[in-house]
């Protein structure tokens, strides 16, 4: 088994290798003068079991064209099985029609990996589960849920209840409900917009109780910011925010200095890079990943990995 990494998030892949006892393989990954991605592997990989850990994050396109490169230079150097390990994968959101004349670019990204010669995913917090049938291969679908689950449990908190910011988030807001034994209510979002949302309303009973709204992913903070007005509207106290995947920029972060969010709890799947004095805590799902990887790589289950 060798585990190589691309050069979106080298950090996890490098904590996933300490947790393995094992050091990460070498490759050498290059920009030509116009911008192609050339990738060289540095050792001999036939027959060998080789894992890719890049999540399919800021600049998406370009990740994305590492990881499919060094796919094939894979499959050309006949590795014996390639799992593309992707903490977060992206183009997840455009996973269905939703307007005329528009792509569905979930599957798209899913062709692509497999026509480079993935034999096997192994992926965290799909945006919709669904997407997992977007493939023709293996896919093993992991939750950052148990890590998030338990900092939350050391911090004791009082009278919880779990808040899904919106309707497609229920099912997870209900998993952490019922290992936080907490009480569960929804906030009705409207989406106008790429950028735009809207919190509508809050179904369930917030009031006096301690908050925590958990999501698969953000980007700009709208929904959580909104979503954290409205509940504080109906009463509760102190929020906090849960989210596998985040990805900020200046305004998210300005948005969330601004909003009634106590603290915002974020995995490593994707690299944060931070420095202000809102409360983030970054909790790692190396040993989750690696747990799985020596799992697949020795061909036993992973069934409780998956267990909520």
């Amino acid at each position: 088994m060798r585990i190589f990494t691309g050069s979106a998030n080298p950090e996890l892949a490098g904590k996933i290798a300490v947790f393995l006892k094992m050091s990460l393989g070498q490759v050498d990954i290059t920009r030509f003068p116009d911008g192609e991605v050339h990738v060289k592997y540095l050792e001999n990989v036939r027959g060998k079991d080789i894992f890719i850990v890049q999540p399919i994050c800021y600049p998406p396109n370009e990740t994305l064209m590492e990881l499919l490169i060094m796919i094939d230079a894979a499959k050309r150097a006949s590795a014996a099985r390639i799992t593309a390990v992707l903490p977060f994968y992206g183009y997840a959101r455009q996973d269905r029609k939703d307007q005329p004349r528009v792509p569905i670019t979930a599957k798209l990204v899913a062709n692509l990996l497999v026509a480079a010669g993935a034999n096997r995913i192994l992926g965290m917090d799909f945006h919709a589960q669904q997407i997992q049938g977007f493939f023709d291969i293996p896919v093993d679908h992991l939750y950052a849920m148990p890590v998030m689950v338990k900092y939350l449990q050391g911090k004791k908190l009082k009278n919880p209840v779990v808040v899904s910011p919106d309707s497609g988030g229920v099912k997870m807001a209900i998993a952490y409900a019922q290992m936080l034994n907490a009480g569960i209510a929804l906030g009705a979002k409207y989406r106008k917009g790429a950028h735009d949302v809207e919190a509508m309303n809050v179904v369930g009973e917030v009031e006096g109780c301690t908050a925590i709204m958990v999501d698969d992913l953000t980007s700009t903070a709208r929904t959580l910011c909104e979503a954290s007005k409205l509940i504080k509207k109906h009463g509760a106290g102190e929020i906090y925010a849960a989210v596998s995947h985040v990805m900020l920029g200046p305004d998210a972060i300005k948005r969330l200095e601004d909003s009634s969010i106590k603290e915002l709890i974020v995995t490593d799947s994707i690299p944060l890079k931070y420095e202000g004095k809102f409360p983030i805590t970054v909790l790692t799902v190396a040993e989750l990943l690696g747990e799985a990887i020596i799992r697949i790589h020795e061909n036993r289950s992973v069934t409780s990995l998956f267990k909520l």
